[in-house]
């Protein structure tokens, strides 16, 4: 069994600590090894410490996360930082990127999502929140290509999905359930599972949720 994912959660909110922390408990693939309340104390941490993913909010009593970020940066190219955020601003979007973060994610996130989108940064990814992905198109970053490169890009690599599959896919990414998507698609409930059973084959994944991680991943919408 391979060691967990040793994870340092930087937050200055106590009850907010507590939950993120309780996400992780009674598993084996990842662990809250180490907290922090403000960002010097994170890079502290750091530096006598050696955490594989870093669970950074932006507001810090001190210095706010994302210079924070790019001390932890400084410290060590490779670290792999997620700023946690509870909203999207154009600048903060784009300093955290520019300061070296792998990912920006909204804290109302689905939990498991977070999970899995620790475990892609872990093996080198990179996640927007779909809000952040539209500020990074405007300003022409280059970080994100156009939607319609991603689009033909993800379809080369998966020309498999039929057209309905990516309609599916898309709801599914929206965070709707099969009953939801059948009623959108006016399909029956039966035929949505099946798809969502299609896609999560197609795109080798193991469920539904990586599978919409995979699609915003690779730009798809």
């Amino acid at each position: 069994m391979s060691n967990p994912i040793k994870i340092m959660l930087v937050e200055d909110q106590k009850l907010m600590r507590v939950g993120l922390k309780s996400l992780f408990e009674g598993q084996n693939e990842m662990e809250v090894a180490l907290e922090a309340q403000s960002g010097k104390e994170a890079i502290e941490k750091f530096k006598l410490n050696k955490p594989d993913i870093v669970l950074m909010d932006i507001g810090l009593p001190d210095i706010n996360g994302i210079e924070a970020t790019k001390k932890i940066l400084e410290l060590n190219p490779r670290a792999k930082v997620i700023i946690l955020t509870s909203h999207i601003s154009e600048q903060e979007v784009l300093t955290s990127l520019q300061a070296g973060a792998c990912a920006y994610v909204m804290k109302d996130i689905n939990t498991d999502i977070l999970k899995v989108i620790i475990k892609t940064i872990k093996d080198g990814a990179m996640w927007l929140d779909p809000q952040a992905v539209p500020i990074l198109r405007e300003k022409n970053c280059g970080i994100v290509p156009p939607r319609q490169m991603s689009r033909a890009m993800f379809k080369e690599q998966h020309s498999n999905l039929t057209q309905r599959e990516y309609e599916v896919l898309k709801l599914v990414v929206d965070g709707k359930s099969n009953f939801e998507i059948a009623q959108e698609l006016t399909i029956s409930e039966h035929t949505a599972k099946a798809h969502v059973c299609n896609i999560i084959q197609k795109l080798v994944v193991d469920d539904r949720t990586q599978a919409a991680v995979k699609a915003l991943k690779e730009g798809l919408v």
